[in-house]
């Protein structure tokens, strides 16, 4: 008897090239999660999410944004960090608590706009806007916006950067749960800048991101068990064991990535013998785990 991966599998297979779309299609036509154990599979970029589970739109201390996406699902372990969190920034008087922004889609995998990443459930977008409301209704989360803490130059932080985003930043970076946390470049700079000489081991999983300028990202680690995950490989400056992050390759981020030195003659020549660069990877099934297409029918 054909089960439904197998069935899914040889449609697949048999279908052209075109009509496979592709993966950011399939999983993003999905409207609910697949009714297995909750398990990441693949890497955080070419992966999805085995029973993930919805965020409640409201909480007791946080909002879940942009409803109409349906990207407010996650691992079990992301949902309960994003709870704790949004506790925290209530208690820390960053306005009621949090608003959260995408999370991944119902089966996570690649996401037909937006993201590169957010597909195994282990990523969230937060926003920089504290919130003033927690009773906004569907529409109004469609309409409402963050506020940008980094100048349009990209160089500085801007008045809306307040010490309860540097504190905020600070209590999600030592949840034992997170990875890393991508921010825009200047706010990095200003946590450097700012913290307390006598701790700063946490300040290494902030990192510099470009576009990073409304929102912070937060990855979580692969949760205990979660066989099918693949582990982000440690950069060298957090195998050192008194790495901040806060060395002079940080400023690259507003110096040569924001204004390039001129390449000489050879080098010029160089780059523009190299093939141009495509736009936004599309996904296909056979670019996932196995494991995705059982995902995608159970």
């Amino acid at each position: 008897m054909l089960t439904r991966a197998l069935i899914l599998s040889l449609l697949l297979a048999a279908a052209p090239a075109h009509a496979e779309k592709l993966a950011n299609k399939l999983f993003g036509a999905k409207s609910a999660p697949s009714a297995q154990e909750s398990m990441p599979i693949g890497s955080y970029a070419r992966g999805c999410g085995a029973g993930l589970v919805e965020l409640p739109e409201t909480g007791p201390s946080w909002q879940a944004m942009r409803l109409s996406r349906n990207r407010n699902w996650g691992h079990p372990v992301m949902i309960s960090f994003l709870v704790d969190l949004s506790a925290t920034a209530q208690a820390i008087g960053f306005g009621q608590g949090l608003y959260v922004g995408d999370i991944s889609q119902p089966r996570g995998g690649p996401m037909t706009s937006g993201h590169a990443s957010h597909q195994i459930g282990l990523d969230a977008d937060i926003w920089m806007l504290p919130p003033r409301s927690l009773g906004l209704s569907r529409a109004e989360r469609e309409d409402i916006s963050s506020i940008p803490v980094r100048s349009a130059d990209q160089r500085s932080v801007t008045g809306n950067w307040t010490k309860t985003h540097h504190r905020l930043l600070q209590e999600a970076a030592l949840d034992p749960r997170v990875d890393r946390i991508f921010v825009a470049a200047a706010v990095k700079i200003e946590m450097c800048r700012t913290a307390k000489a006598s701790d700063r081991k946490w300040l290494q999983k902030i990192r510099p991101v470009a576009g990073h300028d409304t929102h912070f990202h937060v990855r979580l680690k692969c949760p205990k068990g979660a066989r099918l995950c693949e582990t982000q490989t440690p950069t060298v400056a957090e195998l050192s064991k008194n790495g901040d992050g806060c060395d002079e390759t940080l400023m690259w981020w507003v110096t040569d990535y924001l204004d390039p030195p001129k390449p000489t003659k050879k080098k010029k020549q160089a780059e523009d013998d190299a093939p141009r660069k495509k736009g936004a990877r599309e996904f296909t099934m056979a670019d996932l785990p196995k494991q995705c297409q059982t995902v995608l029918v159970e």
